[in-house]
């Protein structure tokens, strides 16, 4: 049952549920599958037959073969390599428009309740000529768009200037509506990946590639001059594409958060935008270094003091840029806390102490509201 408010009252009528094909419904937990299997077809498809076992989801009229060929014929996969992909799934791989979908699909399940806007562009405290209005008026100064004029707030402030007298309108009379100057942001997003980030018995990089693929789709779509570059760090850091986020793999590595660090801040520096961010998730202590011959430095017991101190220089040569650093950190050890507080006050940055519930949500908020201040 559910009702609607109308002008006579409460109107009850049937619920009615949302129709769903097989193919739609099997699509649904195909798009999570793939992203915990990050990209493994064949795993995904060998999960999708273990819970149709368990929870029959498809019957004799529509099989999870049919909906194999059904996401051939319809381009969400293609076979990989030479081409000799089989109708069981065998060397199948992802194609472009699945991996947008995977990123909508995160946008939704994260950050759902986001309203979609035009171009968009981010407002700063300042004010000026631009695209959004404040709400509030300055007088007209030489220069100021004519179509920005209003015409009533002008009219009545001549009003009462020739209250009693013959009505003219004068140039000290008009007025315009102000508008907030348009900035734009670049983002560095830094995503650990080090062996800690499925330890314990708990998946924590699928979740932190749905808030990078989910970040990548609100960026491009909501705010498309912004710029966000995607990185990695285990033992070394390196950039990764839009295209790569789903296939993302913890690897063997230690937590060179210099190295991630580092790298972030040489992207941002080839950016032209005057705000720039980092923000980083990670669930591990740093606990490695790269020597100048190319051998590792690595400490994982307790807080290496020459890695840390590292660290914090790293912090403050990016608060010297201008650079501020938000910090999402899984881990709830107390000493690690320490280090990231220690860390957050070097940059003059944001941290954020939290599980994995919930993480998508606060990156957008710390992302929507730098949006609404100059940074640099």
């Amino acid at each position: 049952m559910k009702f609607d408010l109308t002008a006579t009252g409460l109107r009850f009528t049937q619920h009615v549920p949302k129709h769903q094909t097989p193919f739609e419904r099997l699509f649904e937990l195909f798009k999570e599958l793939i992203t915990h299997t990050s990209g493994d077809f064949d795993e995904a498809i060998d999960w999708l037959r273990e819970l149709d076992k368990e929870y029959k989801l498809t019957n004799s009229d529509y099989t999870i073969d049919d909906f194999i060929r059904d996401l051939l014929e319809r381009a969400y996969i293609q076979p990989k390599g030479d081409g000799n992909g089989n109708g069981d799934g065998s060397g199948m791989g992802l194609t472009s428009k699945t991996e947008k979908l995977l990123r909508e699909h995160a946008l939704k399940q994260i950050f759902g309740k986001l309203k979609k806007s035009g171009a968009g562009n981010h407002k700063t405290k300042n004010t000026g000529q631009g695209a959004d209005d404040t709400g509030e008026f300055k007088a007209y100064q030489f220069g100021d768009p004519i179509e920005k004029i209003s015409m009533t707030e002008s009219i009545r402030n001549a009003q009462i200037r020739t209250a009693g007298a013959d009505f003219n309108l004068h140039h000290d009379d008009l007025v315009v509506e102000d508008s907030y100057y348009n900035t734009q942001m670049s983002t560095v997003l830094m995503i650990d990946i080090s062996h800690s980030m499925i330890l314990y018995g708990e998946d924590r990089i699928t979740p932190a590639k749905k808030v990078a693929m989910a970040l990548a789709e609100f960026i491009t779509t909501r705010y498309p001059k912004d710029t966000l570059d995607i990185l990695v760090f285990g033992n070394d850091a390196w950039p990764i594409s839009l295209k790569e986020i789903p296939y993302l793999q913890v690897g063997p590595y230690h937590t060179n958060t210099v190295a991630g660090l580092s790298l972030a801040m040489d992207m941002l520096r080839r950016r032209k935008n005057s705000n720039k961010q980092i923000f980083m998730i990670t669930d591990g202590k740093p606990s490695c270094l790269k020597n100048p011959d190319g051998t590792y430095y690595k400490n994982s017991m307790g807080l290496d003091d020459l890695i840390v101190d590292k660290c914090y220089n790293m912090a403050r040569q990016a608060r010297k840029l201008k650079i501020p650093i938000t910090t999402f950190m899984i881990a709830q050890d107390h000493y690690l806390k320490e280090f990231v507080r220690n860390f957050t006050e070097a940059n003059k940055g944001k941290a954020f102490f939290t599980g994995l519930k919930g993480l998508g949500e606060m990156i957008f908020e710390d992302y929507e509201q730098n949006r609404k201040k100059r940074l640099g």
